[in-house]
């Protein structure tokens, strides 16, 4: 027997509100979380006895690799010369002339490439430059 007044209706799962939730935890989690770059190129740093170490996470990383590339901040600098150096340097660091330099050259690469970094840098006013070296394995003989 069936009343007539009566029909079953379809069941229907509400997914909308479970998307407004999950964008709110995507939102949360995105705006939230701290990027950490880590130095993505790979250098032989040379080797050097005395082992002062300063780390200022503010300066600017000028990357020298084996091939006499250049990289600031992880970016390459497409043309190696010392005015597209230069500009490159302006557009990463600004007008901020006394922001420390820290200039990380392969130990294979060759001197003329690591003379044109510093001599852009010195062009643009940074007087603060570091040259980050590993320290010797060999135990100091005296």
């Amino acid at each position: 027997m069936r009343i007539a007044g009566r029909r079953e209706e379809d069941f229907e799962i509400n997914v909308i509100s479970l998307i407004d939730v999950m964008l709110t935890l995507l939102m949360f989690f995105v705006m939230t979380t701290t990027f950490v770059q880590h130095s993505s190129m790979k250098v032989t740093l040379p080797e050097a006895s005395s082992s002062e170490q300063s780390r200022d996470d503010q300066a600017l990383v000028l990357l020298v690799d084996a091939e006499g590339r250049f990289y600031i901040d992880n970016n390459e600098v497409l043309n190696p010369g010392v005015e597209t150096l230069k500009d490159a340097i302006v557009r990463v660091a600004g007008d901020d002339r006394a922001r420390p330099v820290v200039l990380r050259a392969d130990a294979r690469t060759q001197h003329q490439a690591v003379i044109t970094a510093m001599d852009a840098l010195g062009q643009l006013g940074f007087d603060r430059l570091s040259l980050a070296t590993m320290p010797s394995k060999a135990p100091e003989q005296r």
